[in-house]
């Protein structure tokens, strides 16, 4: 097996590029984060990412198409059922998934919440779909004074409580999250449980940075197993680990930003010397996709393109750059849920062909690509590009 090379991802949250083929079934048609975010912010010029082939994949003003690339590009076509952040993550690792998540638009059945309340002793309120922000905004100042927590869904595959900080410590929401993650098994397997923990007064809440996702863990293996499988680190940053329920990451990194993922990948890099580093911006989702904040998401591309060359410099002679998303979260729409979108893949090497790459039709061409290029057992799912990318080894 080929080693001291390694394989850096990064995720840029919610960041899709144009409404995939089946947007219709998820009422995303017209969808497209990154090229409206442009174009409402009056244009976005990001220099670095356009090197790398990004104003080569859709119309995205302030940053054109460019005859000289400096890297592969390509634009990668969803497959799994669902748009949420599990379904996207996994398939990126090279497994689709073909069952969707369920979700709950009029909120989780009796039987799930009676036995919940019955477990952690306390009667629950809320169990509709809102927003992580409006929720509290409505039910924050009864919650303090009935210490009952603020459970609800959205449009994806998620049961979230909600719980202020002063009235149910951090470590007793965290268990509380593993409880529902126990119950909701079989039928009711939701892809995440989250802990979504606030500050503040009535009027004036404020959620934290100490949110925890707990997922299911993946049905087979992904590209993550297979490396650490292999003997080689798997080191996550962001929620990266608690999408994967853990399974296969041997340094989990945990971060509150963009910024400090940033700096977290960037560092990383250059202390390790193989494997996969893999990294998840989640500002762009939480902070504006969600919030429809356009410029906060534009101003976030910016500071990500501005850091990118720190990054590419730190790399060593047979790493690879991978630069992708793992759904759409456009925040010129009237939804503030995820969006059914093609995603951008751009790739950069020191030793890589430079180029257009033909649509990928699975996101699970990146974790079969991947795995080539480490040499591990090949993933369950997508098609490899090594071979396009690469000269002959």
């Amino acid at each position: 097996m080929s080693t001291m090379k390694k394989a850096i991802i990064i995720i840029l949250d919610g960041v899709g590029i144009a409404e995939a083929p089946d947007a219709y079934d998820y009422n995303d048609l017209g969808s497209a984060t990154l090229p409206h975010t442009a174009a409402a912010v009056g244009g976005l010029e990001l220099t670095n990412l356009g090197r790398l082939g990004l104003g080569n994949l859709g119309e995205i003003p302030g940053t054109p198409p460019t005859e000289i690339v400096e890297g592969a590009f390509t634009r990668m076509i969803p497959k799994s059922k669902g748009k949420d952040s599990t379904a996207g993550h996994w398939e990126l690792a090279g497994l689709i998934i073909r069952k969707p998540f369920p979700v709950y638009p009029y909120g989780f059945p009796h039987e799930i919440i009676s036995n919940f309340e019955r477990i952690i002793g306390r009667e629950i309120i809320g169990n509709v779909v809102a927003s992580g922000t409006e929720i509290i905004d409505r039910l924050g100042a009864e919650h303090l004074e009935s210490g009952k927590p603020i459970v609800y869904t959205s449009a994806d595959s998620v049961f979230q409580i909600a719980a202020h900080e002063d009235i149910v410590p951090v470590g007793l929401l965290y268990d509380w999250c593993r409880i529902a993650r126990k119950i909701l098994c079989g039928d009711h397997a939701v892809s995440r449980v989250i802990a979504r923990p606030f500050i503040g007064r009535r009027g004036s809440f404020v959620r934290t940075p100490k949110r925890r996702d707990f997922s299911l863990e993946p049905p087979a293996p992904t590209l993550l197993s297979l490396v650490e499988r292999a003997g080689l680190p798997v080191v996550a940053v962001g929620k990266i680990m608690d999408l994967f329920a853990g399974v296969g990451i041997t340094e989990p990194v945990f971060t509150h930003s963009n910024s400090e993922g940033i700096a977290e990948t960037r560092l990383l890099i250059s202390e390790f010397d193989e494997g996969v580093i893999i990294t998840n911006l989640v500002d762009f989702d939480m902070l504006w996709g969600h919030r429809n904040d356009p410029r906060g998401l534009a101003q976030g591309l910016r500071e990500f393109d501005d850091a990118l060359p720190s990054i590419m410099g730190a790399m060593a002679e047979d790493d690879l750059l991978f630069i992708t998303a793992d759904h759409g979260n456009d925040p010129t729409t009237p939804s503030t849920d995820h969006s059914r979108e093609l995603v951008p893949l751009l790739i950069w090497g020191k030793r890589i062909v430079s180029g257009a790459l033909a649509d990928r039709q699975s996101f699970a061409d990146l974790g079969q690509t991947i795995a080539e290029f480490l040499g591990t057992e090949p993933t369950p799912d997508g098609t490899s590009f090594l071979r396009e990318i690469l000269p002959a080894q």
